[in-house]
């Protein structure tokens, strides 16, 4: 039976409207708040903290009949530049496609010499999630790799200068499982050398550099609210925006690569509709079907937005629930520091934890191993994403360079290994992490 079939099928048998959210209420509260039991349920690595508020504010967005960009989108780009202290924030269908228009944004004419060409490289990392990268290559440039850091797992900031030359145009970061990356350094390098900066905050809304948010440093920044991220939309993200001019290209490269910055179901914001003249086209051309860029649709819905809006008033609940997990987590694995490097925060950062890291210690318990063991007994467990991503499939054969060696890329790739911290996750489940992972050395003769 459909969530929308109940709900009819209890509001008929009284007759009453007001029971048309108290039924919603009771449904949905029954279908998402049961505690999962360890050692019967997975423990995912990553999973959303839905209430029924979130449910509701979808429906009510849904029963507005507007399904596309709305007004529910505009509020929720409000709230987010002001959560992130920036003046705009353009709201996309996934984290991914907000590095994509990020990047593409970069490559607009409309920036002149600045403008990201093809052949231009981009200094980044090859330990990470792979839509940070995709979008230098599709644009036809070149990925600069810097080895990263162990156990903050950002790059290796006294590395970065020496990885610049003359067809530098970009730095294009993450900051890994929430912890943000040396934000300081980075900046004033792109600062010295006039680079662009995008941030990829897609796993670490609400941990801050400095006691600023992260994503407000990027000249672009960028958010995903996946399920597994710190508030979610279902699929969704966001790119954040500090400068007027990159909004209008953002938007643009967002919407189809039009012109016309007008709002979805509104004519003529600029007045001149039909008074402009622009390439080749015939004067007075619609402006609303003028082209400036090769764009895409990658809008989000207002649907979405309405859970997001919901979802974003508990941000500040939900970090807080990360940061004491992973202290938690911290505090009990201490024990096994002779087997794994335990994770550690950047100097002058608070993370939004999105993962506990273990990084497996000078060959005493191999990786794999103890991954298989753990989802055996139900513990949810996820690799550093791509690991090294030049070593897929899919990058064999993509022009890049390497500064240095990727000495501890390698060893993520091979090593290391993460476990929940979010929100949904008890002391309980968090101690029966711990207790299956000494369990398991015990059964090794390790301890």
């Amino acid at each position: 039976m459909t969530l929308l079939k109940e709900i009819s099928d209890l509001s008929a048998k009284k007759n009453l409207p007001d029971d048309i959210l108290s039924a919603l209420q009771l449904i949905v509260s029954k279908n998402i708040s049961a505690e999962k039991v360890a050692g019967e349920d997975l423990l995912q690595a990553a999973a959303p903290t839905l209430g029924v508020e979130d449910i509701i504010a979808g429906v009510d967005a849904l029963l507005t009949g507007w399904l596309t960009e709305g007004e529910y989108c505009r509020q929720f780009e409000l709230q987010l530049a002001k959560t992130l202290n920036t003046k705009y924030a353009a709201l996309v269908n996934s984290g991914s496609s907000a590095n994509l228009v990020a990047f593409a944004s970069l490559t607009s004419p409309k920036l002149g010499e600045r403008a990201i060409k093809r052949g231009d490289e981009v200094i980044t990392v090859a330990a990470g999630f792979p839509t940070t990268i995709n979008p230098i290559v599709q644009h036809g440039c070149i990925p600069v790799f810097v080895d990263i850091d162990i156990p903050t797992y950002n790059i290796a900031s006294d590395l970065v200068e020496a990885a610049i030359s003359r067809k530098t145009k970009a730095i294009i970061l993450a900051h890994s499982l929430g912890n943000p990356f040396n934000v300081a350094k980075i900046r004033q390098l792109a600062d010295k050398y006039n680079l662009w900066l995008i941030e990829d905050n897609c796993d670490a809304l609400g941990s801050t550099y400095n006691d600023e948010p992260t994503g407000s440093f990027g000249d672009l920044s960028t958010i995903s609210f996946y399920p597994a991220h710190q508030i979610t939309t279902g699929e969704g993200g966001s790119v954040i925006i500090n400068n007027s001019k990159l909004k209008k290209i953002v938007t643009s490269m967002r919407n189809w690569g039009r012109d016309c910055w007008c709002i979805p179901g509104k004519d003529n914001t600029c007045g001149t509709r039909f008074e402009q003249c622009h390439a080749e086209l015939p004067d007075g051309y619609d402006h609303k079907y003028v082209f400036s860029h090769i764009g895409y649709n990658l809008k989000m819905t207002d649907i979405q937005a309405a859970i997001g809006l919901s979802q974003i008033r508990k941000l500040d609940s939900f970090v807080d629930a990360r940061r004491e997990n992973h202290a938690y987590l911290k505090q009990l694995f201490s024990e096994f520091e002779e087997f794994f490097i335990l994770p550690e925060a950047t100097i002058n950062a608070n993370p939004s934890w999105f993962g506990f890291m273990l990084t497996c210690k000078d060959g005493k318990v191999n990786r794999n191993d103890i991954t298989k063991y753990l989802n055996s007994k139900m513990i949810g467990t996820r690799l550093f994403f791509a690991g090294n991503i030049t070593k897929h499939p899919a990058y064999q054969g993509v022009e890049y360079r390497v500064v240095g060696d990727l000495t501890n890329t390698n060893i993520v790739m091979k090593d290391s290994f993460w476990m929940g911290v979010w929100p949904g996750l008890t002391k309980t489940h968090l101690d029966y992490m711990y207790e299956t992972v000494k369990e398991y050395l015990t059964a090794k003769n390790l301890l």
